[in-house]
């Protein structure tokens, strides 16, 4: 980690610590503020404080378990909690409880959720269900994608990349993954690579054994005779 990359992860810390401390106070002044407990549990997700976030979510959904709405939003919060500590399972079972005005962001989770797990196909029918309440959100369009080119659907992950992209052109991880489908398919791929390593140089990194992986792939189905 170069100098610059740890002084700014440094001065994130230190905002998200005193964010922490405001929320606390703003939690003792005022405990009926269910928002304070919603946004204390995220500062301490993001310093990966996931026990405390966890416990701090459980108790206001305690306290507020009289107020619907706003049980929901703190069920949905948990369930990050979970996925952000990469316990799937607990996560699922959070997102699975959500009504109706937390179920398509609930959906998305419970797509992420599986996908995280390995099931891609139930990852795939909760992206593109929760597709329907949003069409135009990128995120769960190239979640989408994400779980059909785990499935080896490349024709119908091509389409949902190029969603991606006609919505948002600098988005890396979608050239990158695009390139990998236009490589099995026998496609031009060399511009999405490119682009790519310019637009998001680390997922780009993290990508080259997946590259290796398919290029030795697509060789080997090359080099196979006619039957």
């Amino acid at each position: 980690m170069t100098d610059k990359n740890k002084k700014s992860r440094d001065a994130d810390k230190q905002r998200s610590e005193r964010l922490v401390h405001q929320l606390v106070q703003k939690i003792n002044t005022n405990p009926g503020d269910a928002d304070a407990y919603y946004d204390l549990a995220t500062v301490l997700v993001d310093l990966n404080s996931f026990a405390q976030a966890e416990e701090l979510l459980m108790k206001a959904l305690g306290l507020f378990a009289a107020q619907k709405d706003v049980v929901e939003k703190l069920r949905y919060g948990l369930g990050n909690v979970y996925y952000a500590a990469q316990d799937y399972t607990k996560a699922i079972q959070q997102f699975d409880q959500l009504g109706n005005q937390w179920k398509g962001a609930g959906y998305l989770m419970l797509a992420q959720s599986y996908m995280a797990n390995g099931d891609h196909k139930r990852a795939l029918a909760f992206a593109l269900t929760a597709l329907t309440s949003q069409p135009q959100d990128t995120a769960t369009i190239q979640i989408v994608a994400d779980n059909l080119l785990a499935l080896g659907n490349m024709a119908q992950a091509a389409q949902y990349y190029d969603q991606v992209l006609a919505l948002d052109p600098e988005n890396g991880r979608a050239n990158f993954d695009r390139g990998l489908v236009a490589m099995v398919q026998g496609e031009s791929y060399g511009t999405y690579f490119d682009l790519a390593k310019r637009q998001d140089p680390t997922y780009f990194e993290k990508g080259q054994q997946r590259l290796a992986d398919i290029e030795r792939f697509v060789q080997t189905q090359q080099g196979k005779p006619d039957k």
